[in-house]
């Protein structure tokens, strides 16, 4: 009793709690000793089995890994979440495993250890149904090969058995904004010789691998392209590249040139426009609607394009400009064979009409143009009046006179010298297209014909004259230039404006001889200059004395009628004196009648002797005075006063020497200086003179 009550030392009653508690504790291992698994949510159980002892399907077959019909192995079939039976822990092994999970921007990428092998050539597994690989069975049933396979699995939550499939997360492929996806294939049929890159199979932008293979899918760089957004794109069947987009700016063209397309026909340099490719960007529409490989006669204008680079490459060209003042006449080097519309009277080219192969006969005016350069050039014709210059060094802006030099003539007379010629031209805008279909351009224009044309003209005519006769005649001969040129010119389509002769270098030696010449003709004029100076100088002198001499004239004639007025002056004063003296003899005569008749009879013989001999006196001095007057004249009158009354006054001018005068004339005297002055100045005769000197005696 006491044994069955007690074990050890505890109670029976305690030892089954602590039975209770430890199965308690050790519950799924004692369930799991019972052949019970309980498998947690969100895990699935994997199963290996260890050994089967007997049955038809004890062993793997040979090749395989995953037992699909309850071999020893790993099974093919997961647990799921719940409660599971009879797996005895002696034959199975479950291994609890989490989900599968694909997080957001990323897919899961899958390879199978099981399973068919691979077709020859194959690098994934064909598609099977199996519920994004969560059933095994359906796809080892189903024909699922071993290898990568090509469906790839999307964000979430799988149950996929680990021990058939392997899955590996990998980021979703991103094409960021202005760029494509231009994709290359590692699996697929081979591209047919002749091409390049695999034609365009509908895959959901290559999502759908099997859709890919299925429709017939091409090894290698895919002519479609991915545009720009977020793909669950196999990276182990294709490798996107991202790169930009094509964006022509504007007053820009792309040229382009594609890889793929029938081959040109001979004698084309550039594939026709071919409608419906959305500007090259639908690479498999261009080929369908035959689309020619190699340079394309259309270009793309001004914006944005989705162009495979490795279907076609675009180069960006400015668009063609037509300047002001300008024709651009279009060469076409594509299209059909046009007819030439300019008669019989143009044999120099071919002018066909617009979109046909030549000389378009109609030029652009100006303006902005896309135009292919490498299928249609456009040459710039100057409408505006072109200055070309035969001046070493000197160049316009057009640049068409950059190799155009002075021109080197030879005159009659053997001397060689240099001039330079300005030549004004018009080409009529309507004419272009005949200059083009001549000369190609403007620059052989000028090579061709102008400058030939000028430089013999003016070398010949050189040779028909001296080199002064040319210098001399350069008016003359720039007009006949002229003529003659416009002539010449008139045959090209070219208007000549003018022509102009510039500076001339006549030969050294030549301007020697005649600067030596000028020079002397020179010095000759400039001593006549310096005689006729000499002459005029002497004059001037001459007249410089004459008015030195008429200045003392007129002083001395001013002198006189001073002394005019003087002596006038005196005789009035002396006629006053008279008429006192008359007065007061007369007043004395009648006192002397009243006081003494007697005496006035006596005396009046006196007085009246008196008055008489008073009355001669004034009259003799009026006689003296008028005499002297119309001896010498009034002016020399007036310098003889002026002498007499220096020499009354005792005033001494000159120094009292006599110098030889053996006269008794007062030679030294003012007198005689002021007489041998006036005889010096021609101003009085000899006879003049002894005449004053005479009246000068009588004043003493």
């Amino acid at each position: 009793m006491n044994g069955i009550e007690h074990i050890g030392d505890v109670p029976w009653s305690y030892a089954w709690i602590l039975v209770l508690v430890v199965l308690v504790a050790l519950w799924r291992r004692v369930l799991w000793f019972f052949g019970v698994i309980i498998i947690p949510d969100n895990m699935i159980g994997l199963v290996t089995k260890k050994f089967v002892l007997w049955g038809e399907h004890k062993d793997l077959p040979p090749g395989k890994i995953v037992a699909l019909n309850g071999e020893a192995g790993d099974q093919v079939d997961t647990l799921a979440s719940g409660v599971h039976y009879a797996l005895w822990p002696w034959q199975y092994t479950v291994v609890n495993a989490a989900l599968t999970t694909i997080p957001e921007n990323f897919i899961g990428v899958v390879e199978s250890r099981d399973g068919e092998p691979l077709n020859d050539g194959d690098i994934i597994g064909k598609h099977v149904d199996c519920d994004m690989y969560q059933d095994a069975r359906s796809f080892l049933t189903g024909g699922g090969q071993r290898g990568p396979q090509g469906l790839v699995i999307p964000e979430g939550s799988y149950r996929i058995n680990t021990l058939l499939f392997r899955v590996s997360q990998e980021p979703v492929t991103t094409i960021e904004k202005n760029q494509i996806g231009i994709v290359e294939a590692h699996g697929g049929s081979p591209i047919p010789n002749g091409r390049v890159l695999a034609r365009h199979v509908e895959s959901n932008t290559f999502q759908d691998a099997q859709a890919f293979l299925n429709g017939g899918g091409e090894r290698g760089p895919q002519i479609s392209v991915i545009p720009n957004g977020h793909y669950r794109i196999n990276p182990r069947l294709f490798s996107v590249k991202a790169v930009n987009v094509i964006d022509v700016p504007d007053n820009m063209v792309g040229v382009v040139t594609t890889r793929e397309g029938a081959p040109l026909n001979t004698g084309e340099i550039a594939g026709k426009e071919i409608a419906n490719h959305n500007m090259f960007q639908n690479g498999q529409a261009f080929i369908d609607a035959g689309g020619f490989k190699g340079l394309q006669e259309q270009v793309i204008l001004a914006g944005r394009y989705f162009i495979n680079p490795m279907f076609a490459t675009v180069e960006i060209v400015e668009m063609t400009k037509v300047p002001i003042a300008n024709a651009g006449v279009v060469i076409a080097y594509v299209g059909a064979e046009g007819e030439d519309v300019t008669g019989d009277n143009f044999k120099h080219g071919n002018l066909v009409r617009k979109s046909q192969k030549g000389v378009w006969v109609e030029p652009l005016d100006p303006g902005k143009y896309p135009i292919n350069p490498y299928t249609h050039k456009v040459e710039c014709v100057p409408t505006a009046n072109v200055v070309l210059n035969w001046a070493t060094g000197k160049t316009e802006a057009h640049n068409l006179d950059k190799n155009l030099s002075t021109i080197t003539v030879r005159s009659s007379d053997g001397f060689t010298f240099n001039l330079d010629v300005s030549q004004i031209i018009h080409i009529p805008r309507t004419d272009a297209p005949k200059v083009i279909a001549r000369f190609g351009n403007v620059a052989n224009l000028v090579t061709q014909v102008l400058e030939p044309t000028i430089g013999n003209y003016f070398r010949n005519t050189a040779q028909g004259s001296d080199v002064i006769d040319f210098l001399k005649g350069r008016a003359q001969r720039q007009s006949d230039a002229k003529n003659r040129i416009a002539e010449a010119l008139r045959e090209y389509n070219v208007v000549a404006v003018d022509t102009l002769i510039g500076d001339i270098s006549p030969p050294e030696a030549l301007m020697k001889t005649l600067t030596d010449r000028k020079i002397a003709e020179q010095e000759q004029v400039t001593f006549k200059t310096q005689q006729l100076a000499q002459v005029a100088r002497k004059e001037l002198a001459q007249a410089q004395a004459i008015a030195d001499t008429q200045s003392k004239v007129v002083a001395a004639e001013r002198e006189v009628e001073i002394s005019q007025f003087s002596a006038s002056a005196m005789v009035k004063k002396a006629e006053g004196d008279k008429n006192a003296r008359v007065l007061n003899a007369e007043g004395d005569a009648r006192s002397k009648i009243v006081n003494a008749e007697a005496d006035a009879q006596v005396f009046s013989v006196v007085g009246k002797a008196k008055a008489e001999n008073t009355l001669a006196v004034g009259t003799a001095e009026a006689e003296v005075i008028q005499r002297k007057t119309e001896a010498v004249g009034q002016s020399n009158y007036a310098l003889i006063e002026v002498g007499r009354a220096l020499a009354e006054a005792k005033i001494p001018l000159v120094p009292q020497i006599v110098a030889g005068g053996n006269n008794g004339d007062g030679g030294g005297s003012l007198v005689n200086v002021l007489l041998a002055n006036l005889v010096s100045k021609n101003l009085l005769s000899p006879e003049e003179i002894a005449s004053v000197k005479n009246a000068v005696t009588e004043a003493k």
